[in-house]
């Protein structure tokens, strides 16, 4: 048991990282008027490097505090599975046979549609590839969304207010898009056994709510991005090139498949991605370059949050329980900003004799405020990595997004609140 020291050192170097992750775009401007320290100011500037960085120094408090043995048997305490399945699934969902069936799908659909290309296309990348999350995982659905909307908005043409509007809308439909059932959405599944919700439980009591929200932020960054879409279709990247065989086509949605199914076993997860890895070697000329560094980072990210965020459960559970269940959606609503919800309603499951009632507020307030930061749903580091190029300094401003996320964030919260339950 570590002592109430080494647990107030937590919460103080937790609130630093946080203040860090507010600072990325000041560390981005100074790595300019800096070239000297450029390099390790662009690195203080990666916003999927501060809780991994953060973390370093936690584990390093502890070491000199605790003893080493202490430091090390907290840091394997940990549990790395979310890390590493969002790593595994954000390759494999890059790769370009999946993208190629997912570009045909969207062509497939948008051709059907009488309106310009690029607007049905940036409608369903916001609309409908974060609704089909709830199937293939909300980091998959967030890595295709990206890679989607890319060169459609986040470049030069378009406006810094509506891409960051964009982004806020991005964040929070992947948050909310994954409760159409009980294994896709990461703060879903830390609860769902516990609490015995199934998929048919989450699509009548949040999936339904949850869409109705997804289509109407969708419609309104669709509508204020009009006038920037460009009239001719853009394709998807590395769409141009020749197809993909359909039985490269298959194996990769098979294993990507596989990996969604066992993403509570690491080691059999991680075979998969083996196998992938040596199907990917066997045929170079149909793939793109993997994104492994984008998503070691992100899985980086994860682990930092990990390791810093197991040290703030002795002032974070006590808080959920003292709360009446609507105090319990705002104050969820609110942490979620600071804090990945999936760890949010982890805690919450470990409360005994919890209502129905407060579950439900406690659940939706986290989902609801996935969207406000980088660190507040476990997908958006992915996001923000496939993205930040099309952000001035190459950088994504925490207050750019909080302010781009606060309508849909509105949006979500009063279908998730207010329309039937």
């Amino acid at each position: 048991m570590f002592s109430l020291q080494i647990e107030h050192i937590a919460a103080l170097i937790f609130a630093l990282a946080l203040l860090h992750t507010f600072s990325v775009s000041y560390f981005a401007a100074l790595a300019k008027s800096y070239p000297k320290h450029s390099g390790l100011l662009h690195l203080l500037s990666e916003v999927e490097v501060v809780f991994g960085f953060w973390a370093f120094i936690l584990v390093g408090a502890m070491a000199v505090l605790q003893g080493g043995p202490a430091a090390l048997a907290y840091a394997e305490s940990r549990q790395y599975t979310e890390p590493l399945f969002v790593f595994v699934v954000m390759v494999m969902a890059a790769s370009r046979p999946v993208l190629f069936a997912v570009t045909q799908l969207v062509n497939a659909m948008a051709s059907r549609v009488p309106l310009p290309t690029s607007l049905v296309r940036t409608w369903m990348g916001l609309a409908i590839v974060p609704l089909i999350g709830s199937l293939i995982t909300e980091p998959a659905a967030m890595t295709l969304a990206a890679l989607m909307l890319a060169p459609l908005v986040f470049h030069a043409k378009v406006p810094e207010r509506l891409k960051y509007f964009t982004l806020g809308v991005l964040f929070v439909n992947i948050s909310i898009g994954g409760t159409l059932t009980s294994f896709a959405a990461p703060p879903v599944l830390m609860v769902a056994s516990t609490w015995q919700w199934d998929s048919a439980w989450m699509l009548l009591n949040f999936g339904w709510k949850s869409a109705v929200a997804v289509v109407i932020n969708a419609s309104l960054s669709a509508y204020a991005l009009k006038p920037y879409l460009q009239k001719e279709p853009i394709d998807i990247k590395n769409s141009s090139i020749a197809p993909v065989p359909f039985s490269l086509v298959l194996s990769h949605l098979a294993l990507l498949a596989g990996v969604v199914v066992l993403g509570h076993y690491p080691v059999a997860f991680l075979g998969l991605f083996l196998l992938f890895l040596g199907v990917t070697h066997a045929y170079p000329k149909h793939q793109n370059p993997l994104i492994l560094k984008e998503a070691l980072l992100v899985a980086f990210f994860l682990a930092g949050l990990v390791v810093i965020g197991g040290m703030q459960q002795w002032w974070l559970q006590p808080l959920l329980t003292q709360l009446s269940p609507n105090a319990l959606f705002g104050s969820a609503l609110g942490l979620t900003a600071i804090t990945d919800n999936a760890a949010l309603t982890y805690l919450g499951s470990l409360i005994e004799g919890i209502s129905d009632e407060a579950k439900y507020n406690l659940m939706a307030g986290a989902v609801a405020g996935g969207g406000l930061t980088v660190i507040a749903n476990a997908p958006n580091p992915a996001g923000a990595a496939l993205l930040k190029k099309g952000f001035q300094n190459t950088s994504i401003s925490a207050l750019g997004l909080l302010g781009g996320a606060l309508l849909p964030t509105l949006i979500a919260v009063f279908a998730l609140k207010f329309l039937p339950f």
